[in-house]
């Protein structure tokens, strides 16, 4: 049966839906015009109603999962002026049992013409937060959602300044970066990450007689922004390769300087090593010991059985082995502490620049906390394995960096634990073909589990 809504004229939206649970993952969009949002408007009297819509789960995710997501786009935009015309799931971050948010790339018809939009939406389980109050609230009594337009995202306040090419504009000249005005033919701005609610990174390219200049906005939340951007000083002020600080705002945006050289993620392929296992010991044992003293990030080990029940949901004939392999992880690992060593928390081949044969940079140091040095080689190692999409070309140059670096690898951290901190990361990363929703998700799903168990094979 189809999901059923209607509104009332106190603005309420009554649904009901059923679908399947899915994880976070990044989106990348076309950046719009400021002419493109139009606001999303509460229901007015007067309501179109429906009859026998119940709610089947606490935490949004049958709604915002599943066909009958397209009830509540159409009913949003509708309130708006608009007329949905297309709409496809893009992102999906729950939190089984308490929220779940999604966006959608959506096309609408508004009153001024058709647009491309970004539509955001949460549900909680248990009411309405705050910041949630800044979108536009929808609800039928026992279950509410927030609606926004990207880039109105409730908790990244100063996102809609960067998302923009004239705001933009008006920004870096308000702050003075480049040392002169801006205007808004010189500014080309790509959306190259959001993690909607949680942050947005946007790339700038400034133009001028000089040639261009390159920086990256981060868009966020008030709750993080002063801690992220101590931790950019802290490495900064211990001669780290972190990205240098531009300007940071009263509205959360920190503008951070391009790092020199590559991203190892495209040196991989390289037909010269692109640095050695060495030098990326060295940049994260070069890191101050007042790294040990900021808050934990939780390593991904501790939660590979939640993983592995999204991951089994999605594919449930993939759970006996995603069982085995938890269970094997486990008894390995266990008794063994959490660690003191300052690390990175999300150490992989994207975060990492090289330049002549050298680490020039490491990028999102938004983690960097006490920790096992092992949990951090393992993460490289873990994405190392579960690439996907290469050719035979491509695939052969990754296997001979993995088998060159794994024995310096060994040599720093317990090889045992190495293989089973990476297997747990590569059951994390197991659930980003179906949240993605990609063509052939169950087959690079099968691969990525397959390497996680070859990992722990590999163990004699």
């Amino acid at each position: 049966m189809p999901t059923t809504i209607s509104t009332n004229g106190a603005g309420t939206l009554i649904f009901a839906a059923n679908a399947v649970t899915a994880i976070t993952t990044a989106v990348s969009v076309a950046m719009p015009s400021a002419t493109s949002t139009r606001a999303i408007v509460p229901p007015m009297a007067d309501p179109l109603r429906h009859q026998n819509a119940t709610l089947q789960r606490d935490d949004g995710s049958d709604l915002l999962t599943s066909d009958e997501a397209k009830e509540v786009l159409t009913a949003a935009v509708g309130r708006g002026g608009g007329r949905l015309v297309s709409w496809q799931l893009d992102h999906v971050d729950a939190n089984p049992r308490r929220s779940t948010t999604a966006t959608f790339h959506t096309v609408v018809d508004w009153p001024h013409g058709r647009r491309e939009e970004l539509i955001g939406v949460s549900a909680r389980a248990d009411g309405r937060t705050r910041s949630d109050e800044r979108a536009v609230i929808f609800g039928n009594g026992s279950r509410e959602v927030a609606v926004w337009l990207y880039p109105d995202d409730p908790d990244l306040p100063g996102l809609h300044r960067a998302a923009f090419p004239e705001r933009f504009a008006a920004l870096f000249t308000e702050l003075g970066i480049v040392g002169r005005p801006v205007r808004t033919d010189q500014v080309r701005l790509e959306l190259i990450g959001y993690r909607p609610r949680r942050r947005a990174v946007i790339k700038a390219v400034v133009e001028s007689q000089y040639g261009p200049e390159v920086f990256f906005v981060k868009a966020l939340r008030e709750q993080s922004f002063a801690s992220i951007l101590g931790r950019h000083r802290l490495l900064l002020d211990a001669g780290l390769p972190a990205p240098l600080i531009a300007a940071a705002t009263p509205d959360f945006l920190l503008v951070l300087r391009e790092l020199p050289g590559r991203p190892l993620a495209l040196a991989l392929f390289d037909d010269v090593p692109p640095t050695r296992a060495e030098d990326l010991i060295a940049v994260l044992d070069a890191m101050p010991p007042q790294v040990a003293g900021l808050d934990r990030h939780r390593p991904w080990t501790d939660a590979v059985d939640q993983y592995a029940t999204m991951v089994s949901t999605a594919l449930p004939e993939a759970e006996p082995m995603l069982t085995a392999m938890v269970n094997h992880i486990r008894s390995g690992l266990a008794g063994i502490p959490l660690g003191n060593e300052p690390t990175h928390g999300d150490f992989y081949e994207a975060q990492v620049f090289v330049s002549s044969g050298r680490v020039s940079g490491i990028l999102d140091i938004d983690t960097i906390g006490p920790g096992r040095r092992a949990d951090d080689l393992a993460c490289l190692v873990a994405h190392l394995a579960t690439v996907q999409r290469m050719n035979a070309a491509q695939a052969a140059r990754v296997q001979r960096l993995l088998t060159e670096w794994l024995p310096v690898f060994d040599s720093r951290v317990d090889p045992v634990e190495l293989r089973l901190r990476a297997a747990a990361v590569a059951i994390s990363l197991a659930t980003g073909p179906y949240r993605g929703q990609e063509p052939d998700w169950q087959g690079e799903t099968w691969q990525i589990l397959r390497s996680a168990d070859q990992l722990i094979r590999s163990i004699s």
